[in-house]
């Protein structure tokens, strides 16, 4: 096995001098840095080999596609590169401010419409942390509902006991998507937002959120997730290769996304159930999330489901990159081998669903010729010692052919929740 040395994480707040310029990593070392303006994400950097790049070219080319994208003309961009050269802190903050001032969003109502729903199982340390980070909400949601998901002890409902104004609903019945459609049923505001236990929220959260469905046509959003972690092989394998880190830049989307797609359409590259939030009358117009993802298939690509028949519905989704959140990845490395299995095992019982729904558009080909052609690629492309990426290729296989095997068996059944 490889000697995968940790990233140090470093989140650079660019409206700050003390940490506009980033000082000389240290040799032997690797670094990740997220950097931001005012709690406005705008990329993050890779740092693998000290002192053979320039970084400061390295740290404009992160943040630059995320100014052009918030309308910095060209004019604006050269400035900016200009003055992080010369390090002009005052030039700096003076065109950043011109480019992003807009989106700052300075006038904050201190609650707003959203109701927050947590489904969480056995997993009290998680989501003390999680909900720690909602109390310290800047503008609070009107409620925070913790599902608490077939537990084995009381240890989420005495958790949730120590934080006033948060509810606790039991689930008896076992299923991710079965606790989310309680926590939407149950959810008392228009707008019913998603955060997972083993998730901690930036302090706008609630607010952005809230801020994406003040556009009129929008249905549903999800938002960027952050690691909060690189520490271990685990964690690096999945945020390079399987993270919720979907940019930097807003993205919207539409039917055609579904309806004009010459391929299968990857709703599951839209967004992570992390960090998503819905109309409650979008939820009930789609008859909820699929509860048949759940029992057997691991609870996993509910999310992803959901996204296909949001679309199909000719509904709008925002990807907002500014509500974003911070994720705990699986520092194990056979935990993330369960974990893989269990979201290819769900990915794969989730496509043959969409299939179901719409044969025209190509989910059974991609199933079974464009996945194995890949698969049989990544096996190849590993041989023989199948390090980092590639070591978890026969969980992943296995869970695609159980999922398969799921649908089949189940397909017939009807969801649990009517």
């Amino acid at each position: 096995m490889q000697n995968i040395s940790p990233y140090i994480t470093h989140y650079v707040q660019l409206e700050e001098k003390d940490t506009l310029f980033v000082p000389i990593p240290e040799l032997g070392k690797r670094y990740y840095y997220v950097f931001w303006w005012h709690g406005i994400p705008l990329g993050h950097l890779y740092l693998e080999e000290v002192g053979s790049a320039d970084l400061t070219m390295d740290i404009l080319n992160a943040i630059i596609p995320t100014l052009t994208h918030y309308n910095g003309n060209k004019q604006q961009i050269n400035n900016i590169a200009q003055a992080y050269r010369n390090k002009d802190f005052l030039k700096f903050s003076k065109v950043m401010e011109e480019i992003l001032s807009s989106y700052r969003s300075l006038n904050i109502p201190d609650e707003v419409d959203v109701s927050v729903v947590i489904c969480t199982r056995n997993r009290s340390k998680s989501l003390k942390k999680c909900l720690d980070s909602l109390s310290k909400q800047i503008c609070t949601p009107m409620e925070i509902i913790v599902v608490d998901n077939a537990p084995t002890d009381d240890s989420t409902k005495f958790t949730v006991a120590l934080y006033p104004g948060v509810s606790y609903y039991k689930e008896p019945r076992p299923g991710l998507d079965i606790a989310r459609n309680s926590g939407a049923r149950v959810a008392k505001y228009p707008i019913v937002a998603y955060t997972d236990d083993d998730v901690r929220v930036d302090p706008l959260w609630s607010f952005r959120i809230w801020e994406s469905f003040l556009q009129e046509n929008i249905d549903a959003m999800t938002g960027l997730v952050i690691a909060s972690s690189l520490e271990t092989e685990s964690q690096q394998i999945f945020e390079k290769h399987w993270g919720f880190n979907k940019g930097y830049r807003d993205i919207y989307f539409y039917s055609d996304f579904i309806f004009k797609s010459s391929t299968a359409p990857k709703v599951w590259d839209i967004g992570a159930g992390a960090n998503m939030a819905f109309r409650k009358k979008a939820i009930e117009r789609v008859n909820y999330f699929d509860d048949r993802l759940d029992v057997g298939a691991a609870g996993c690509s509910g999310d992803s489901e959901i996204w296909f028949r949001i679309l199909s519905s000719n509904m709008t989704i925002h990807y907002n990159p500014r509500a974003f959140v911070f994720h705990e990845h699986r520092e194990d490395i056979h935990q993330l081998h369960k974990q893989l299995f269990g979201y290819m095992r769900g990915h794969s019982a989730s496509v043959l669903i969409q299939h179901a729904q719409n044969k025209a558009i190509g989910y059974k080909k991609y199933l079974y010729f464009k996945l194995p052609k890949y698969y049989f690629s990544l096996l190849l492309t590993g041989f023989p010692n199948y390090n980092f990426r590639y070591q978890t290729l026969w969980s992943e296989i296995k869970g695609l052919i159980s999922g398969i095997r799921f649908y089949h068996n189940n397909k017939h059944k009807p969801p649990l929740t009517p």
